[in-house]
């Protein structure tokens, strides 16, 4: 490939490294070698097809990818791993790594250089044990989008980053549009009010995470705020069916500060027509008293333990996590790269990702429970019961308690028994 540094793609000894020669000899006669296969989610899984040509142009292995819907794509893998279909390599989003290793559907990594360069604190958090079974891809922490125009007349230059200083904020754009809300937290998606509860300091499990920790001062603290943003009409009772078009009421000023991840970026910059980015500014979410560690759907690549070509399968991980490829990807889909030497591109000097890049060194800690996917969905059931009037603060974080201890309750006989550590 041609052009400057930053469209380089990976040579192709880096790309052959990992791939037998042997192997590849192999390949060349007959019909050519079957693909490798791949799934993964959401817009990775849409445009994976744009990073293959390089990888099979330099080792002669085509790929097959496949995209999953992200609704639907825990249990399906589940259910793939249950009847041995897994592909050869498996985008997974980083609180779903444990789970995998624990029931052996991903191999641990092979060589410390695949991860080598990542931000430290992502590599850190998804070590099991001292072992790694994952390449992070992509990092995604949440960040507010704000309207510039309208916290500017609000008489702010833009969002404070304490939580008494983004209420005060709230209440003045509150008072100015009465008729619109000010944030967008929907409530079938915790991440806002998990990052709440995290930058609150909250433990959310206790005893090696063998039951919950809900009843706690500092998640109490968070569900009391959160709460209050709709108690005071500050954020819609909504849930995302609700609100199909969240850039177009973004655009209409329908809220103000929206907290999402990177992929906004890219459906903002595709309706400039609609919000031009001069009316639109980003910012790191308010804490207690100031910015703390976020929550997010990071993405990183894993190799099955059914994949019956490893090596080819991580010479694949190694050219979808290189620099080239995650700044192609950026390019294309807004996700923003796990690797540090990539943020040297004048391509993320833009001032809209300063927020994501000082975020990235403060990433939330991953529960160490395999659960963990099911605790957030109850999660944001109490939060809703609460926020609707159907539940005190009191009542929903003691029911929640009584459910994760009894979603871990076979986590906790394991621990008992001395057979998990």
């Amino acid at each position: 490939m041609q052009g400057d540094g930053d469209h380089y793609g990976p040579t192709r000894r880096a790309v052959l490294g990992m791939v037998p020669a042997m192997a590849l000899g192999a390949c060349g006669r007959m019909a050519g070698p079957a693909p490798l296969r791949l799934w993964a989610m959401s817009y990775e899984g849409d445009y994976s097809p744009h990073l293959m040509p390089c990888f099979t142009a330099a080792t002669g292995i085509p790929v097959d990818v496949q995209s999953l819907p992200t609704t639907a794509s825990h249990e399906k893998l589940l259910t793939a791993h249950a009847g041995n279909a897994l592909p050869d390599v498996l985008m997974l989003f980083n609180g779903w790594i444990r789970e995998f290793a624990m029931i052996g559907a991903v191999a641990p990594v092979p060589t410390p250089a695949l991860t080598a360069g990542i931000f430290p604190g992502i590599r850190q958090a998804l070590r099991i044990g001292g072992v790694e079974y994952a390449v992070p891809w992509s990092v995604a922490p949440q960040v507010q989008y704000y309207r510039r125009d309208i916290v500017r007349d609000a008489g702010y230059a833009a969002p404070p980053l304490d939580w008494a200083g983004w209420l005060t904020m709230a209440r003045a754009i509150k008072r100015r549009r009465p008729d619109d809300y000010v944030f967008l937290m929907l409530l079938n998606w915790p991440g806002a009010l998990l990052t709440m509860m995290t930058q609150a300091g909250a433990t959310m499990l206790r005893d090696r995470a063998t039951r919950g920790n809900f009843r706690s001062d500092p998640v109490r603290h968070a569900f009391a705020f959160y709460a209050q943003l709709f108690a005071e009409g500050l954020a819609p009772r909504a849930l995302s069916t609700e609100v199909q078009d969240p850039v177009a009421a973004f655009a209409q000023g329908y809220f103000a500060i929206w907290p999402s991840s990177p992929t906004t970026l890219l459906d903002l910059r595709r309706r400039a027509a609609e919000i031009p980015a001069e009316r639109w500014g980003t910012a790191r979410l308010a804490g207690p008293t100031g910015p703390g560690p976020v929550s997010g759907d990071s993405a990183s690549l894993c190799v099955t333990t059914a994949c019956e070509r490893p090596q080819a399968a991580w010479a694949l991980v190694r050219h979808m996590t290189s620099r080239a490829s995650e700044l192609k990807f950026q390019r294309m889909i807004g996700n923003l790269p796990a690797r540090l030497d990539a943020w040297d591109s004048p391509q993320l000097a833009q001032p809209v990702l300063a927020a994501f890049r000082e975020q990235m060194a403060q990433p939330a800690p991953i529960p160490p429970a395999v659960e963990w996917e099911r605790i957030q969905g109850e999660v944001q059931l109490a939060a809703e019961r609460v926020v609707r009037g159907l539940q005190t603060i009191d009542a929903a974080l003691a029911a929640l308690d009584d459910r994760v201890d009894r979603l871990l309750a076979q986590r906790r006989a394991l621990v008992d028994a001395g057979t998990l550590a």
